[in-house]
């Protein structure tokens, strides 16, 4: 893909005319030309040299984009050319109303003056014209000049000047709904502090390589993402994330391109650079959002590629009619010349570019990133929400959720006793256990027993942690706390068990915990009439009670990539759907989905792979999205009806269609509407900018999606169960799991602890004793396969 900066452009004849000859170039796939961006983006084999020479010969200017974007590309260049232009306009016309009453040979130098000023519409106009693919100017240009050849010498200026007045209103509108995009752009950094032979040197940021070290003070902007060698600090992130509360810093943590150090004095090592930081991949993203075209679109591209001759041939025809009724030629070439320069494809071609760069410069301003504008007008379709469960809906790591101590032991002590064993294992759920305690014990001669627990001697006394069997073969655990213990895995917790010499010491329940914003995310999709489901490799029991806590609507557990990819298959056929994840076990389902919601702090696999990325991480942003493109949507089809409705209704009033009534529109008055037309939609789309799609009291309702009672993702192969012992957890679940995964054959496989089974489907031969030999290479034991 090669994008393009193309000059010339003046409405969105332009734009059609210029991706019409682009597209006829052999080896060009695909063309898409922005009008308010002055940017086209090719697709296919040809070369840079034969698509520059299409658009040049087609009337208009081009070069290859150096790619290297900041806010001064994207300054309103025009703004100041129109206003000179315009100054000098309003003065040689005020002087010619004034002084040339009654004095045709001055009202003539001065008018001439005025177009000359104003030439640009003359030579775009008539070199369109030459092309055979005329555009607004020539409808301007061809105005203008007839009414100054009849003598009309007051008319041809004021046309031209009125004209130049709504140009400037056009530019000044379109060039705000670029300032978030500019605004991203001035955040990035231009210089950094590096160390080199021992001392610091101030560089551009184009020199900063990948293993740099990096010094910043306080109060500086971090200049490229990195990982903190040493020092610490709290950092502002709200450039990234919008939110305003300081990070946090300390050695090993990552920091992000333009935000700010605010405390201490890091010294830090380069991770990303250039176009790879993450600042630089968010302006990447809008910028190229903006410069994609939206499939609502297409109608007014359409109507914009005829719609210049069309309104040529009817001033023509408006003229001879007048003529053959026995007006006089005066009142025929007023209505002809009104009819040329009322009409506006301008607000045509701008209807849809300028609301969707105001949406997403209102979704990166709210750390929501659509990557295409098709993304952007789709999203307000769904009536589906498939969420990944581990990442997206809960935290994705481990934590302590219970302490139950055996009677006569406090809670802290049972806690500091587990985290004095648990202190040697790096299993994730010891980890959990110490990261929860204050305090441990010193633990010695510290042994695992795979697929069961630990052994340790703590406070001189032999203690033991794991699963339950494993305790029961230990001690005698008291009934309530076995009762407990199911309690606890029934709300998809596991629970670990302690023992002390002939002791039971309790029960530490630990889950991956539901974000605290998951709820209320669920809640507002809900309000949307959207249906959401939870996708999960999890076990049904754990899965369901997850999804009780979260208020999900449907479940499907005990399904992996394949399934998920598969599952998400199935649910388009009920409806748009919306696929959230984080993980590269998302990627396929993100991209099967309709749309795909990638999480910020996932992987980049399951980012390249979404159409939108939630930078913030928070799930509430899903249906933020979803209100924003509506908003933007409505706006469109705000923008299309006046641009419309504009022609439809105006274009017979300058022909006369009401002349009847008394009711005439001169050329004058139609350049006047001219002009307002196009500001009317940009300053339309700019209100856009007032949106705040975080509140939901203006959400409206989808049409609610009707699913069948179970959702298997269209499977229909072999499955056999393996009944195991030994699993103690959700970690040896996955380490069996991934183990059958390895067998060509097995294209699902889901594992429980709880209930000591294994399930695979499969769509080859594959043998029991493969299965056995598997799981017996764990350190499992397989009792049976059925």
């Amino acid at each position: 893909m090669a994008k393009y900066d193309v000059t010339g452009m003046s409405c969105a004849a332009c734009q059609a005319h210029v991706e019409k000859a682009v597209n006829s170039v052999p080896g060009v796939d695909s063309c898409t030309v922005s009008l308010l961006t002055n940017s086209m983006t090719v697709e296919g084999t040809a070369s840079h040299e034969d698509i520059i020479s299409a658009v040049e010969n087609a009337g208009y200017g081009a070069r290859l984009s150096t790619g290297k974007e900041d806010s001064k590309s994207l300054e309103n260049k025009e703004k100041p050319v129109l206003i000179k232009r315009l100054i000098a306009s309003v003065i040689l016309l005020i002087i010619l109303m004034i002084a040339g009453m009654d004095r045709p040979i001055i009202q003539m130098v001065l008018a001439l003056a005025i177009l000359i000023i104003n030439n640009k519409f003359f030579i775009s106009g008539f070199k369109s014209a030459i092309h055979r693919a005329p555009n607004m100017d020539t409808l301007v240009a061809m105005g203008s000049a007839v009414s100054f050849l009849y003598g009309y010498y007051d008319s041809a200026a004021m046309i031209v000047t009125l004209i130049t007045v709504g140009k400037l209103l056009e530019s000044i509108s379109k060039g705000r709904t670029t300032n978030a995009l500019k605004s991203l752009m001035d955040l990035a950094p231009k210089t950094a502090v590096v160390i080199k032979d021992g001392q610091e040197t101030t560089v551009g940021i184009e020199d900063v390589k990948v293993n740099d070290i990096f010094v910043v003070r306080p109060g500086e902007s971090i200049p490229v993402d990195g990982i903190i060698e040493e020092g610490t600090s709290t950092v502002n992130e709200s450039a990234l994330t919008g939110e305003s509360i300081p990070v946090d810093k300390f050695t090993g943590d990552k920091v992000s391109a333009a935000t700010i150090n605010q405390t201490g004095f890091i010294k830090c090592r380069a991770t990303r650079v250039g176009e790879d930081t993450t600042i630089s991949q968010i302006i990447k993203m809008v910028s190229d959002s903006a410069s994609s075209k939206a499939p609502i679109a297409r109608i007014a591209d359409k109507i914009s590629g005829i719609f210049v001759p069309a309104v040529l041939g009817v001033a023509l025809l408006v003229t001879i009619i007048w003529l053959i009724i026995g007006e006089s030629f005066s009142t025929a070439l007023t209505h002809g010349i009104a009819v040329l320069v009322v009409s506006c494809p301008c607000a045509l071609g701008l209807a849809t570019p300028v609301a969707i760069m105001a949406g997403n410069g209102v979704g990166a301003k709210n750390s929501i990133l659509f990557k295409t504008a098709t993304a952007l007008e789709q999203t307000e379709k769904i009536q589906i929400v498939a969420l990944d469960k581990t990442g997206t809906i809960t935290c994705g790591e481990p934590s302590v959720t219970d302490i139950v101590p055996a009677s006569g032991l406090e809670k802290s002590e049972l806690l500091k006793l587990a985290a004095s064993l648990e202190s040697k294992s790096e299993h994730p759920l010891a980890k959990a256990v110490v990261a929860y305690s204050e305090d441990t014990y010193e633990c010695k001669d510290f042994t695992a027993v795979p697929g069961k627990g630990l052994t340790g001697t703590v406070n001189g006394k032999k203690t033991f942690g794991g699963n339950k069997d494993y305790i029961i073969s230990v001690i005698k655990v008291p009934d309530e706390a076995i009762l407990e213990s199911v309690n606890i895995s029934n709300e998809g917790k596991t629970p670990l068990f302690f023992a002390q010499e002939d002791r039971f010491l309790g029960i530490i329940a630990v889950a991956d915990t539901i974000k605290e914003e998951s709820q209320e995310a669920i809640r507002q999709i809900h309000n949307m009439g959207i249906t959401t489901v939870m996708l999960t490799g999890d076990n049904e029991r754990t899965a369901n009670a997850i999804a009780k806590k979260a208020g999900v609507d449907r479940v499907v557990a005990g399904v992996l990539p394949e399934g998920k990819n598969r599952v998400i298959n199935e649910l388009k056929n009920y409806g748009k759907v919306a696929m959230v994840g984080d993980g590269i076990n998302d990627a396929p389902a993100l991209t099967s989905a309709d749309i795909g919601i990638a999480i910020g702090a996932g992987t980049d696999v399951a980012i390249d792979a979404a159409d939108i990325v939630l930078v913030r991480s928070i799930l509430t942003d899903v249906p933020a999205a979803i209100r924003l493109s509506h908003k933007t949507v409505k706006n469109i089809h705000e923008n299309l009806f006046w641009a419309f409705i504009y022609n439809i209704l105006l274009i017979p009033i300058a022909a006369g269609a009401l002349s009847g009534f008394g009711i005439n529109m001169s050329p004058v008055l139609g350049a006047a509407a001219m002009s307002i037309s196009s500001f009317t939609v940009c300053m339309n789309a700019l209100r856009i900018n007032l949106f705040e799609p975080g509140k939901d009291k203006y959400d409206r309702r989808n049409a609610q999606a009707e699913l069948p009672q179970e959702i298997t993702g269209g499977t229909t192969m072999a499955t056999k169960t393996i009944s195991i012992e030994g699993m103690m957890c959700k970690h040896c679940e996955k380490a069996v799991r991934n183990a059958l995964m390895d067998i060509p054959g097995v294209v699902t496989a889901k594992a429980s602890h709880e209930a000591g089974t294994a399930t695979v489907e499969l769509d080859g031969d594959v043998t029991d004793e493969m299965l056995t030999k598997t799981i017996t290479d764990l350190d499992y034991t397989v009792t049976g396969i059925n």
